[in-house]
């Protein structure tokens, strides 16, 4: 079976050298400054992962190089002459690689000569379907305002439960940042340096011969490099690092920066994402009848559901791959039934009626049950899985659904952490109010401990000493103190000892916790697609500590695309953040609060002298940093203000971004 291109084979050659470069320039923003090098940078190292070595194929550690596994697959699935690969590699490694991105947009820009016609009929085609397919996934209005609501009376619910006698209203604190917002403003004019904490220097804007492209052929280009990033192409090379199948990580993060130089929204991508996803279900389910018809019940696809592989499966090339769980949501139809002419003919096996179908299906539970059903998704995948073993003393340890993203097709997977928890709902209701097109799930663990704790450090603050110390103001003071390692005050030690038991055995927990999740990870429960970590307090250890462990195997990179640690009760110094982040292949935010004194009494201060995230920036090691001291009243406000600060974050974006206040 083969597959038609609606590009040109010049036009596939610039797409693969616009990935391979997108590619290696995701690489150098783990480390390096964010965004595209500036001429000023025209003097620094092609790459701070890479060695010493000038050419791509004498750095086997470059996202780029021939063993990762990450290039090649899509090269071969274009078609690309092979004879050209290693150039388009050296191309892509090369510093600076923005003045070749031009070039390769001219080239994108001609039209194929005969044919080009019907070609620019199939790319409106397209177009159109990922435009229906993105208003769908528009947030609808008044859904995001009864969110907001909701997210409102739990905030003042949160704030009567951690009341010390301070308060401050949402519209304090958003007053609060604003005014924060403009004293930044204030400081930083007349300077070039950017407001972010990172001090990096970046381009937000797209590429300027991006204009010579149509829409249309910008949309083309993205849907192909997708299918060809979910292609099971098999390696034929031994030495090749990339073990597991599925969406990579670090494909999506290459996709999310090509699509910034397009000047293409995210979500008309994720829109992308949604419709290759549905469309390949809609041709497993037809392969899957066909072969319960022709094969045993040991053929391989029974095989797959009694492995438990969870998910349905992209055509890519003729070949099945297991990436996603469930069918399109009904809103989805409509993009399907304007699609079903142009993609019957990219794939045959399906053809144009049987699109039609699928659209019928999509817009219809009996169709998504199905096809969820024949995949082995009911009753598996992140919620049909509870602690497959005990590590340790971790009693809790289980996933659960919110929102209302479950099984439609998302190739994109968020994983939200709560680690101050008074009770059961405050494992869920902290990230309600979000808006975004991921699958999403909350992780509910160690509950008893956490509250545990949670009361311990509550009843302390609203103890006689500690609403004394608060009233003199004596806190930050305090917080310096400990900062710099100098001897606690008495009132402090009685302070710790009354938390310190409960505290040691959370922190244990979490560290357990983290190792769980990592195995969860691997194992790829979620579908083999990336994943967003968020998580506050003790919930963002359990992520690093994931994170760690995901470390121990270079083989681990591709699973994690974002991270966002808040409040995080974790040292600098005697950490090794170089390692972790290697793991995360995009962004990856530590928001801190520099009067987080609460945070900073539970730590203790023998620890404190190595430094903590959740109070200071971690610098270097293309780590954002953002001070949300103006956010949070005390450790207890991530509670609720972390949907306020994500919404800051705006984590659609490939660039960093911390948003004014409106």
């Amino acid at each position: 079976m083969t597959t038609t291109s609606f590009l040109s084979p010049t036009q596939r050659y610039a797409a693969g050298a616009l990935f391979a470069i997108a590619l290696h320039q995701a690489q150098n923003n783990q480390t390096r400054p964010l965004g595209l090098p500036s001429e000023d940078d025209s003097n620094m190292e092609r790459s701070s992962s890479s060695s010493s070595s000038d050419s791509v194929a004498e750095d086997p550690k470059l996202w780029v190089h021939e063993n990762s596994g990450l290039l090649r697959p899509v090269f071969r699935f274009l078609d690309i002459d092979s004879a050209a690969w290693s150039g388009l590699e050296e191309t892509a490694g090369c510093f600076p690689a923005k003045h070749h991105i031009g070039a390769f947009l001219r080239l994108l820009s001609e039209e194929a000569g005969d044919g080009s016609a019907q070609s620019s009929d199939q790319e409106f085609a397209l177009s159109k379907a990922v435009d229906a397919t993105a208003v769908s996934l528009e947030a609808d209005s008044e859904t995001s305002k009864s969110k907001k609501e909701k997210h409102r009376e739990y905030e003042n619910e949160c704030r009567e439960k951690c009341s010390t006698g301070k308060k401050q209203s949402h519209s304090d604190l958003e007053n609060a940042d604003r005014k924060t917002q403009q004293e930044t403003d204030s400081n930083l004019a007349g300077t070039e340096d950017s407001p972010h904490e990172s001090g990096s220097k970046f381009d937000e804007r797209p590429i300027e011969e991006e204009a010579v492209l149509s829409y249309q052929r910008k949309v083309t280009v993205l849907y192909e490099l997708l299918s060809a990033c979910l292609a099971d192409i098999p390696q034929h090379d031994k030495k090749c690092t990339r073990q597991r199948t599925g969406y990579d990580s670090r494909h999506r993060v290459a996709l999310r920066l090509l699509a910034t130089w397009l000047d293409i929204k995210w979500i008309k991508m994720e829109a992308v994402e949604m419709m290759v996803a549905s469309s390949a279900m809609a041709v497993r389910k037809a392969e899957a009848s066909k072969e319960e018809e022709a094969t045993s019940s040991e053929s391989k696809w029974a095989k797959w559901k009694r492995g438990g592989i969870i998910g349905a499966a992209a055509l890519t090339g003729g070949t099945l791959m297991a990436i996603t769980g469930g069918l399109a949501a009904p809103a989805i139809a409509a993009g399907f039934s304007a699609l079903a002419p142009t993609l019957g003919t990219l794939i045959p096996v399906i053809g144009a009626s049987g699109f039609a179908a699928a659209a019928s299906a999509a817009g219809t539970v009996a169709g998504s049950v199905a096809v969820a059903a024949s995949f082995g998704a009911a009753g598996a995948g992140l919620t049909g899985s509870k602690m497959a073993r005990r590590i340790g003393s971790v009693d809790e340890f289980e996933f659960k659904a919110i929102g209302e993203n479950q099984n439609q097709g998302r190739l994109a997977v968020e994983i939200l952490i709560s680690g101050v928890v008074f009770d059961q709902e405050d494992f869920v209701r902290p990230w309600e109010g979000q808006n975004d097109n991921m699958e999403r799930y909350v992780l509910q663990w160690e509950s008893k401990n956490l509250i545990a704790v949670s009361t311990a450090i509550q009843d302390w603050l609203t103890s006689r000493i500690a609403m004394e110390l608060m009233k003199q103001g004596a806190m930050m003071t305090v917080l310096k103190t400990l900062l710099a390692a100098l001897a606690w005050p008495a009132t402090l030690v009685f302070a710790a000892d009354l938390i310190d038991s409960k505290w040691t055995i959370a922190v244990d927990r979490s560290d357990k916790a983290g190792k769980l999740l990592a195995e969860v990870l691997m194992q790829g429960l979620q579908g083999y697609r990336p994943v967003t970590l968020i998580g506050y307090s003790l919930g963002a250890r359990v992520i690093f500590k994931c994170l760690e462990n995901l470390a121990e195997n270079e083989c681990n990179a591709g699973i994690v695309e974002r991270v966002v640690l808040l409040g995080a009760p974790i040292s600098i110094k005697d950490q090794n953040w170089e390692a972790v982040r290697k793991m995360v292949a995009g962004r990856f935010i530590n928001c801190y609060a520099t009067n987080d004194w609460t945070l900073a009494i539970a730590f203790r201060a023998s620890l404190l002298s190595q430094g903590l995230a959740g109070i200071q920036p971690i610098n270097g090691l293309g780590i954002e940093n953002i001070d949300v001291t103006h956010l949070i009243e005390g450790h207890s406000s991530y509670l609720w203000a972390s949907q306020l600060i994500l919404e800051r974050l705006e984590l659609d974006t490939y660039y960093p971004v911390f948003r004014r206040a409106p």
